[in-house]
C-alpha cells in the first residue's frame, strides 16, 4: 500500500526531528566532555601552584623576597611590555638562576588577585620557635621586644602588623596556630615582604607561652581599653611582650588576667576603638621611643 503524502511528509519530519535531537545530545556531552577537560587542566595547573603551598603576589613583595636568601621555585611573569620595577625582578632572578615563566594575565589572575604582574612560587612559610625569638634578641645583645597576637583574623591586618613591627624591630610575632590569620600571599603582599624578615612562632596555646616568656624574664604588657594607665605613662623598656587582641573582642579574659600590665590608648572622639594594626603601630613605636631615650 502507497504511503499518502500526508504520512510521508509526517515521517520525513519526525526523521528530522529525531536527528537535531541526536546532534543537539552530541553537541551537549561534547561540550560537557570539553568543560572536564578544561576543568582537569585547570586543577592540574592548580595543584602545580598549589604544590607548593603559597605564593608572594605583587612587585614590592617579590622584590624583598629577591633580596633575601629565602627559596623560590619559580617566578611568573606577565606577558608583553616590561616597565619599572619589574625590569629589576627579571634582572635579579636570572642573576639568581632562578627559573622565570611568560603567562598570559588571566593565569596570574587565576593564581592570586592584585599581583602587578609578577607572582613567587615559594615553599610554605617557615615559623620559628618562640625560642629561636629570644636567641635573635640575645645575637643582638638587646632586651627581647615581641609582639603577641591574641587572635588577629584578618590578614590585611595581620600583614600592616608584621611590616610595622620589621620597621621598628621588633625581634619577632607570636601568633596562634588555630582561630587566627595565618601567613599566606595576602599578608606577604600587605606586608610589602616584611615577612621575609621578620621572625614568626605560632603557639598552640598563648596563655602557656605567655608564661614561658616571664620564665625567661619578659614583662608582659596586655593592651585593653579599661586599663587605667595610658601607654605613655608606663616603662616599656627592658625585655618586653606586647599583646595586641582580636578585632571587636581584644584579648581573651585568660590572656589579660596573665598580662603583668595593662594599658590603654586614650580615645576622645565619639568611636571608641582603633583598628588593631593601627592600635599596634602607636604602642609598638612608644616602644622604640621609650628605647632610644632611655
Amino acid at each position: 500500500m502507497r504511503e499518502s503524502y500526508r504520512a510521508k511528509q509526517s515521517r520525513k519530519a519526525r526523521i528530522n526531528r529525531e536527528k537535531e535531537e541526536r546532534n543537539l545530545s552530541k553537541r551537549k556531552t561534547k561540550k560537557i566532555q570539553n568543560n572536564n577537560s578544561q576543568d582537569i587542566e585547570r586543577n592540574i595547573q592548580m595543584n602545580e601552584e598549589k604544590a607548593y603551598d603559597d605564593v608572594i603576589a605583587g612587585r614590592n613583595a617579590v622584590l624583598e623576597l629577591l633580596k633575601s636568601d629565602k627559596d623560590i621555585n619559580k617566578i611568573f611573569i606577565e606577558q608583553g611590555e616590561k616597565h619599572g620595577s619589574i625590569t629589576e625582578i627579571i634582572a635579579r632572578s636570572r642573576e639568581k638562576k632562578i627559573v622565570l615563566v611568560e603567562v598570559p594575565k588571566s593565569k596570574l589572575d587565576f593564581m592570586a588577585e592584585n599581583h602587578q604582574g609578577v607572582i613567587a612560587v615559594v615553599p610554605p612559610f617557615n615559623y620559628c620557635e618562640v625560642e629561636d625569638i629570644l636567641e635573635y634578641a640575645k645575637s643582638k645583645n638587646e632586651d627581647p621586644f615581641i609582639i603577641i597576637l591574641d587572635g588577629i583574623e584578618d590578614v590585611h591586618n595581620l600583614g600592616a602588623i608584621i611590616r610595622t613591627a620589621e620597621t621598628a624591630g621588633a625581634h619577632g610575632i607570636i601568633i596562634p596556630k588555630r582561630r587566627a590569620a595565618q601567613v599566606n600571599s595576602t599578608v606577604v603582599k600587605v606586608s610589602s615582604g616584611a615577612t621575609t624578615y621578620v621572625k614568626i612562632a605560632r603557639a598552640n596555646n598563648i596563655n602557656e607561652t605567655i608564661r614561658y616568656l616571664k620564665e625567661q624574664g619578659l614583662w608582659i604588657i596586655g593592651t585593653d581599653g579599661d586599663a587605667k594607665t595610658e601607654y605613655y605613662n608606663q616603662d616599656l623598656t627592658g625585655p618586653i611582650a606586647i599583646v595586641i587582641g582580636s578585632e571587636g573582642f581584644g584579648m581573651s579574659d585568660l590572656v589579660k588576667k596573665n598580662a603583668d600590665i595593662l594599658v590603654k590608648i586614650p580615645m576622645f572622639g565619639k568611636i571608641t576603638s582603633l583598628n588593631a594594626s593601627v592600635s599596634s603601630g602607636i604602642i609598638i613605636y612608644e616602644v622604640v621611643k621609650q628605647r632610644l631615650n632611655k
